[in-house]
């Protein structure tokens, strides 16, 4: 650092002899005049040493701040609730406050019943509890316009309004699920659980739990006899079951790209299978973007269970939480991803084949309007033609267990409600038409 001193001021030498007093007061009178000489300029020198270059250009130090001292981190959960609040709240209106305590409550499962188990006895187990077979329901709602066929001839005669609508029912074709499939749940209202399945002596497993909602894709994708199917984004299990329970499939390709995944597949297929039926089964963990160059053209049924938000686990789950800061880019990218394995999907499927795609979030963006951009797509980009497939039969064979959404523009979608707290489940059909 540089030091400026003042300067010294030489004390005038006298030429002649003086008296004592008047050299000490011209030392005194000295002294002052040197002192406020000195003063001012140290004054000075200040003000100039301040305004100088090495000040002025001094960078001013910034410290990081600190979340704990400055602005606390906010939840996965919680930042998934504010942009839900956002964009559900305009998307569904006033249905949202009745989604949105929905989602934060206890979700309802059902029991898939494992046919490959002592199905008797495990149906009683269900039965016992309160619990019905919705699938098995369903068909009496189908079978309803027979009983209007039985009126007879005079009152058919007399009301000529009941004979045009019996004739549209009846011209209406009977709607094809996939068969076999038993799901128990309890009715409406009741908030009844299912305990864990126990394993039967040979070690199989008589029922898995699941949300029950999940079963609709498998049921829209009408599994026929000696199918091939492709189960493209298979893990953890739940679909890639139930499509085992139809005993269809010539053979089922499940796939995942997560290997931690299509390991606790593959320990639900060895919980709930035979040893033989297990080979019917391949498993494996490649790019499902990838499947069309693969595999091209090659299955009759492909189900595409897309990687999505997952917004009622957004909600209650802060472990692998896909609204985590870190996880930013990879949920941005969520639509660009469904695309992409919707298009894969559709790719793999033989000319007339059925596809159906699914997710377990409400969100446009990864449902409607992924379905849209996909057709447009094939079709400029493959020159292929594929048809949406009419699904509105599903609220009525099912009203009586889940809440559907009435205006779903392409596919349906499954609403959580108090009384029915299945969902959000969101699933489309589409055919290859070439």
């Amino acid at each position: 650092m540089l030091l400026l001193l003042p300067p010294t001021f030489p004390i005038p030498m006298q030429e002649k002899a003086v008296h004592p007093g008047e050299a000490a007061l011209g030392l005194r009178r000295c002294g002052r005049a040197t002192a406020m000489a000195a003063s001012r300029w140290a004054k000075q020198g200040r003000r100039v040493l301040l305004a100088g270059p090495a000040f002025a250009s001094a960078p001013r130090r910034h410290y990081k701040k600190k979340w704990a001292a400055t602005t606390p981190r906010i939840s996965s959960i919680r930042l998934a609730l504010q942009i839900f609040d956002m964009n559900y709240g305009a998307q569904f209106g006033s249905l949202w406050p009745s989604i949105r305590i929905s989602l934060l409550s206890e979700q309802k499962y059902g029991a898939l019943v494992n046919n490959f188990s002592d199905v008797l006895q495990i149906t009683q187990q269900l039965e016992d509890l309160n619990a019905t077979d919705f699938i098995w329901e369903s068909k009496t709602v189908v079978q309803e316009p027979d009983s209007i066929a039985q009126l007879g001839a005079s009152e058919l005669s007399s009301a000529s309004e009941t004979q045009t609508e019996l004739s549209l029912q009846q011209e209406q074709p009977v709607p094809s699920l996939s068969p076999n499939i038993k799901c128990y749940t309890f009715p409406k209202g009741d908030i009844s659980i299912f305990h864990p399945a126990k394993p039967d002596v040979i070690g199989i497993l008589g029922y898995y739990l699941l949300d029950a909602a999940s079963i609709l894709p498998v049921l829209a994708l009408n599994i026929q006899p000696d199918d091939l199917v492709l189960d493209l984004c298979a893990a953890p299990g739940g679909k890639t079951l139930a499509l085992l329970q139809t005993g269809c499939c010539r053979g089922l390709a499940a796939n995942d790209l997560s290997t931690s995944r299509t390991r606790r597949l593959n320990d639900i297929l060895h919980r709930y299978l035979p040893q033989e039926l297990q080979k019917v089964v391949r498993v494996t963990s490649w790019d499902g973007r990838k499947w069309g160059e693969l595999e091209t053209s090659t299955f009759d049924r492909v189900l595409v269970d897309v990687p999505c938000t997952n917004d009622r686990h957004s909600l209650r789950e802060e472990d692998n939480n896909i609204f985590m800061r870190m996880r930013k880019g990879e949920r941005q990218n969520l639509p660009r991803l469904q695309l992409e394995l919707l298009v894969a999907g559709i790719l793999a499927a033989k000319p007339g084949g059925e596809v159906v795609y699914s997710t377990c979030s409400l969100s446009q963006l990864q449902n409607e309007y992924v379905i849209e951009r996909a057709v447009e797509l094939m079709a400029i980009q493959y020159q292929i033609e594929v048809q949406v497939e009419d699904l509105s039969y599903f609220r009525k064979l099912f009203q009586s267990t889940f809440s559907f959404y009435p205006d779903c523009r392409l596919g349906e979608l499954i609403l959580p409600h108090l009384t029915a707290n299945f969902g959000p489940m969101y699933f489309c059909k589409l055919r290859r038409m070439s």
